[in-house]
């Protein structure tokens, strides 16, 4: 079943796109944390994509991803009122939200999107909702509008200093943590090497730290175990049993590895996409 793009926005021209699409069944049944597997075409690869948000009156999901492979230049090269030929949804465990006082939740590069997600069911659980996003520089900031919607705190790092605090968001959570306000949970989304930074930063203060994995994936099921991540020293598979685990237990070196194997063959599938388009 295709599904029509209804609106699209570039977040950060050429890199990073956001599209409210629409979904009645998944938006209908899914919960912050969930994702979706989409294929843009007969013949394109099956991505997973974390839901930023939903309209379940609208029956309508929102996406943000950034622009790095031939799957996501060939999503990007579709305009409103295209379709997107198929998507399955929602995929893997939602977030465990319930009353537990202070939410810090710290987002970084697309990830902001997943965490404002998150950040919102936390807040209709009635926690306190604090928000920590950063960007290497202001124009790359994401969500900081959206999550000043609703959030308690937004808390802002870039880099260079161009807003907010000047450095990293881990740099933030540990002086909010140092002040010694009681927080009920940690939420990291972003880079892999910023969430085993928050995992690292908050390990001292004994808080709970969880984080959400962005590992290869393939079938959504579970089936083929591309996604597989070790926690607490086991075998753990993202799309089934997480996206979602403990950060204190993850073993983000793995994870970055595996990560990192694909790299050249992602950008050279992007590179030959996009010049065949410019030749075309």
């Amino acid at each position: 079943m295709a599904h029509r793009i209804l609106h699209k926005e570039q977040l950060i021209p050429g890199q990073t796109s956001k599209l409210v699409v629409d979904a009645p069944h998944v938006a209908a049944k899914a919960r912050p944390g969930n994702f979706v597997i989409l294929r843009v075409c007969e013949t394109g690869e099956r991505i997973p994509l974390t839901i930023a948000d939903t309209d379940p009156e609208a029956g309508t999901i929102t996406m943000v991803y950034l622009v790095l492979g031939k799957s996501t230049a060939m999503l990007e090269a579709l305009n409103e009122g295209d379709s997107i030929l198929d998507l399955c949804g929602p995929l893997g465990r939602p977030t465990r939200i319930e009353p537990c006082g202070t939410v810090i939740c710290v987002g970084g590069g697309t990830g902001v999107a997943a965490m404002h997600h998150i950040a919102k069911g936390h807040r209709h659980a009635g926690n306190r909702v604090v928000a920590v996003i950063g960007a290497r520089s202001a124009d790359l900031l994401l969500f900081e509008k959206e999550l000043s919607a609703f959030c308690d705190e937004v808390l802002v790092s870039t880099n260079d200093g161009s807003r907010g605090h000047r450095g990293l968001v881990t740099e933030v959570l540990r002086e909010h943590l140092e002040q010694g306000r009681e927080v009920g949970e940690i939420v990291a989304v972003g880079p892999v090497p910023m969430m085993a930074a928050v995992a690292e930063t908050t390990r001292p203060f004994g808080v709970r730290t969880t984080v959400s994995l962005n590992s290869i994936m393939l079938d959504g099921i579970g089936m083929c175990g591309a996604c597989r991540v070790t926690v607490a020293g086991g075998t753990r598979f993202a799309c089934v049993d997480g996206p979602e685990f403990d950060g204190h237990e993850v073993d983000f070196k793995e994870l970055a590895q595996r990560l990192a194997a694909f790299k050249e063959m992602e950008r050279a599938a992007h590179d030959h996409y996009c010049r065949c388009r410019a030749d075309a």
